[in-house]
């Protein structure tokens, strides 16, 4: 076992709060430093071994002896709320961003991502040993960093998964070919890095590329007992490549759950070292459900953690709180480190700006909250917990608009969080005005404050003959028609999620939009699988 306080463990997830320069900043410390007060280990984003492989332009680097005084002070925050520190080593290959002045491609082969991205050259025997010298360069700066363990980056459509997957590696020298054969990088690698550091080393894999010819189970095991043989401590499990399965990759909510846990489960049932298993673990049935099965050490939880900081802490007991629930999304985790922005939530609109409380209001006001959609629900909430008094006017229900963003196909989830703000608002008896405020509401109630948050409305372009229309209340079962011709206008996030679900209704849409871009506003993997069905 990994001898950690517990079984939870946060995995290696993108943060872009770098400096451009792969130096720990002091948003590293405080996101890292967040959500360490309650799990076992904590796993900081896939630290680059060069700066020619970068992933995204602010990654954290563990290249050179001068990023040790940074990664130090991170492993000492980690420590010192009770977890240990994992250092996820990686190097992309032909994953690297080509939108990176200076990067490298190389490969298994020559061939580019599915999905795009810059060609590789294929890798030479030279290659091959200074990538391993790479490595092992890494991981000691990482033991001599002060961290715990060594993750070695096996899978996900990453360097030594491209020599591991028959769909991609086409070698025809000792490297390619045979099962045998296109393991030997991968455990050539783990030998080389067991031979200079102390530390257990996890190795993390692919159960399945969920693609055809790519890695499968029966593969899978055969790599996972055989890193078993040479050393590795345990086997963290997942699912998907970044080149061509995205929503496994980055367990989507458009992906099922509990596929990955099974994966994971079959390969513990192979071997005798810990299993790890990830994968929209964001709810403490999840969690239950696992552990009834009784075949998984260990359980990364991620996201959960980026929603709530206090997620495991809340499923353990010690905080006797309601958890804020991770929808899967990807929105702020995906799309805001995409972005440049950083990584953000949805949910929890603090992360990146970490407060471990808010600080109690100076004066007590009253104050009119003025919509009671999700802007205008966690403004009073975070008003109350300030010590105000707040009175919140909604005519309709709580939720507002966002009552109908969980109707399109696969966006179920979303409805946990109007279910959740809607609780905690009424677990404070926040006082609630169900009617719409007017002037002389505001004006004669005696407040010192209104925050209006009352949503957007549609815009209606001035088409004559135009009587009877629909907006986003379209996705509303009893008005979506069958067998019709409909005209959508407008191609941004709703129009195509309402274009989507009349289709599911035998439907011929034909949508409109001004712009050059349609589905401006959606996550990437959202609006590719969207488009694509």
């Amino acid at each position: 076992m990994l001898n950690l306080r517990n079984q939870f463990i946060f995995p290696p997830i993108k943060t872009g709060y770098g400096d451009g320069k792969g130096f720990i900043t002091k948003r590293h410390l405080d996101f890292y430093g967040r959500r360490a007060a309650h799990i076992g280990a904590i796993t900081p984003e896939p630290l680059y071994l060069e700066k020619g492989v970068r992933e995204i332009p602010t990654q954290i680097g563990i290249d050179s002896d001068d990023k040790l005084d940074g990664l130090k002070k991170l492993v000492e925050t980690v420590r010192s709320q009770g977890a240990k520190a994992i250092a996820h080593l990686n190097h992309p290959g032909r994953l690297a961003n080509p939108k990176i002045p200076g990067n490298y491609f190389i490969s298994s082969t020559d061939k580019a991502c599915e999905n795009g991205g810059a060609t590789p050259r294929k890798m030479t025997i030279e290659d091959i040993s200074r990538i391993k010298d790479l490595f092992a360069e890494t991981a000691q700066r990482a033991e001599k960093a002060g961290f715990d363990f060594i993750e070695l980056q096996f899978g996900h459509g990453y360097l030594v998964a491209q020599f591991l997957s028959p769909a991609v590696n086409d070698r025809n020298d000792e490297y390619g070919g045979s099962f045998e054969n296109r393991a030997k990088f991968g455990l050539e690698i783990l030998e080389t890095v067991k031979k200079v550091v102390g530390l257990p080393i996890i190795v993390r894999i692919s159960a399945d590329e969920m693609i055809p010819n790519g890695i499968k189970l029966d593969e899978s095991i055969k790599f996972a007992k055989l890193l078993e043989r040479e050393g590795a401590a345990a086997i963290h499990v997942s699912t998907g490549t970044g080149c061509s399965t995205p929503p496994w990759f980055f367990q989507h909510m458009f992906v099922p759950k509990k596929k990955s846990w099974e994966l994971a489960a079959k390969i513990k049932d192979e071997i005798s070292i810990p299993v790890i298993a990830v994968g929209k673990i964001n709810s403490f049935e999840d969690i239950e459900e696992i552990k009834k099965e009784g075949k998984i050490d260990y359980l990364a939880i991620g996201r959960a953690l980026i929603a709530d900081p206090d997620f495991v802490g809340k499923y353990l007991g010690k905080i006797q709180k309601r958890y804020a629930p991770c929808l899967a999304c990807s929105e702020g985790c995906l799309g805001g480190v995409k972005g440049g922005q950083g990584l953000g939530c949805v949910v929890n609109p603090t992360v990146g700006n970490e407060r471990d409380e808010i600080p109690p209001a100076e004066k007590t006001l009253k104050i009119a909250v003025v919509g009671g959609g999700l802007a205008g629900m966690s403004a009073a909430i975070r008003l109350f917990d300030k010590g105000h008094s707040v009175v919140l006017y909604e005519k309709e229900k709580l939720g507002g608009q966002f009552n109908l963003a969980s109707l399109p196909p696969g966006k179920e989830s979303l409805k946990r969080l109007v279910d959740y703000l809607k609780d905690e608002v009424r677990d404070r008896n926040i006082k609630i005005v169900q009617k719409e405020a007017d002037e002389n509401d505001l004006l004669t109630g005696d407040y010192d404050a209104v925050v209006l948050a009352t949503g957007a409305e549609p815009a209606i372009p001035p088409i004559k003959g135009l009587k009877e229309y629909f907006w986003a209340e379209a996705l509303l079962d009893e008005n979506i028609p069958s067998n019709k011709k409909v005209l959508v206008i407008g191609g941004g996030l709703i129009g195509i999620e309402i274009a989507h679900k009349l289709t599911k209704k035998n439907n011929e849409v034909i949508v409109v939009e001004a712009l050059d871009e349609i589905a401006r506003g959606m996550e990437m993997i959202e609006s590719k699988i969207t488009l694509k069905n």
